[in-house]
């Protein structure tokens, strides 16, 4: 549903804080930080997560190609043009239910949940995913070199998204045509060296800043969004995904 909210703007001449809130709540008439009367200065109806369908469906008839709702057949072949992820021991419900909804937005085609990673199973972690956890096809694995082994058979080759010195641009690694798993690794560790020695390649994102590293799940929502793009475009005849049957623990919605 539709939610109304007013854009605010405290009065006081050495405040003057602007602010969202709903238009239902009264305290909103006072300035949260100094207490001062505020003045409503826009009035907004924004589309929460039950209407941003319709809004998709708009959007694509409007011809925004960047938003577009166009039936789940389409999605799915979507979704076999693209990658898939190994989330390797990610301990946070958080970071994880992030990742599910970074990935239902990317159109990912799997998410392997390894080691410690919380699953669905757990619904707290539906807090964070908001219903992305029921449209991206997911599968527990105890030990993620198990996990990298049944993709080897598969016919995939592995990216390790990792921050370290002889790590690629991932701008600039030339996508494969072959299908694709990138490996995410533990918010403290990273990616388990066996993993990272496993990998066809390791690739990061440029750091331009005083810190060196994101949050994983910050890491993957900006990896994954440019390498599935990367793969819709420079890629002219992509590989079909063809997931083998898991013999572990499977969960395939």
């Amino acid at each position: 549903m539709n939610q109304h909210y007013q854009v605010r703007q405290c009065t006081a001449a050495d405040c003057r804080l602007r602010f969202p809130a709903r238009a239902d709540q009264l305290p909103t008439l006072q300035c949260p930080r100094c207490g001062a009367a505020t003045l409503i200065c826009v009035e907004v109806v924004a589309a929460h997560e039950g209407t941003r369908g319709t809004a998709a469906a708009a959007n694509a008839a409007a011809g925004n190609p960047l938003c577009s709702d166009d039936g789940a057949g389409s999605q799915e072949r979507r979704r076999q043009r693209c990658l898939t992820v190994v989330v390797d021991n990610v301990r946070s419900l958080f970071n994880v239910g992030s990742i599910f909804r970074s990935a239902d937005g990317a159109g990912v085609a799997h998410l392997h949940l390894c080691g410690i990673t919380p699953t669905p199973e757990n619904p707290k972690l539906g807090k964070t995913a908001l219903g992305a956890e029921l449209t991206v096809p997911w599968s527990y694995h105890k030990n993620s070199l198990d996990c990298i082994a049944f993709l080897r058979r598969a016919g995939y080759l592995l990216w390790a998204l990792e921050e370290e010195r002889d790590a690629i641009s991932i701008f600039q690694a030339p996508v494969p045509p072959q299908p694709l798993a990138l490996i995410i690794g533990n918010e403290v560790t990273g990616i388990d060296p066996a993993l990272r020695r496993a990998a066809d390649a390791v690739v990061a994102l440029p750091m331009y800043g005083a810190k060196r590293s994101l949050n994983v799940a910050t890491a993957f929502g900006a990896a994954v969004i440019l390498l599935t793009h990367r793969i819709h475009t420079e890629v002219p005849n992509p590989q079909p995904i063809q997931l083998p049957v898991y013999s572990g623990n499977d969960h395939d919605e």
